[in-house]
């Protein structure tokens, strides 16, 4: 069986997981910046992975599958690796979870909705949502060590502030339009 580069970049993103949580354990500064490295890369593979599959027109079952799946197992670890090691306030881990509980929520619907053969494509503000969030959490992670006139922490915790705010509306917008099929589907 052959992997397609989309896939592939997929399956390295879910693969660089295991390293990010390394680099949580592992004290100073250049341990944080690798952290953020390897998240940003694994971020920009999830552009690539659909930019290429488009491209070449060669869209799988296996990457609709998995792509949903390295994103959430991405931001997943990295909000629970957060808390873990105290790099969020008390204040902040409240949009940690809502984020979380969103992303729960959304997999058991499109799961609920992929059984009526009833697809539900990513909105414009859910991408936008995405793009907050992938900026908050490496920022997070280097948090305490980014140069002094940068204030990742707070710049951080901002964004991920916003990242919930849009997480909340996307959140009820997918809920909104998943209970229509639902209620449509009663017997």
């Amino acid at each position: 069986m052959t992997i397609s580069l989309p896939n592939l970049l997929t399956i390295s993103r879910i693969l660089a997981i295991p390293l990010i949580v390394v680099t949580f354990y592992i004290d100073g500064n250049t341990a944080r910046w690798v952290g953020c490295v390897l998240f940003v890369l694994a971020a920009i593979t999830d552009f690539f992975d659909g930019y290429f599959a488009r491209r070449s027109n060669s869209v799988s079952s296996l990457g609709r599958f998995l792509d949903p799946i390295a994103d959430k197992l991405l931001v997943s670890a990295v909000l629970l690796m957060l808390t873990a090691f105290d790099r969020l306030s008390l204040f902040s881990i409240l949009p940690a979870l809502i984020i979380l509980l969103r992303e729960i929520m959304v997999s058991g619907l499109r799961e609920y909705l992929a059984e009526l053969r009833i697809g539900m494509p990513v909105s414009r503000l859910a991408k936008w949502k995405t793009g907050i969030q992938m900026t908050a959490l490496p920022t997070l992670m280097v948090g305490s060590a980014a140069p002094s006139w940068l204030p990742a922490e707070i710049v951080g915790e901002i964004l991920l502030w916003g990242a919930a705010a849009l997480t909340l509306v996307t959140g009820w917008d997918y809920l909104r339009a998943g209970l229509k099929h639902m209620q449509g589907n009663a017997p």
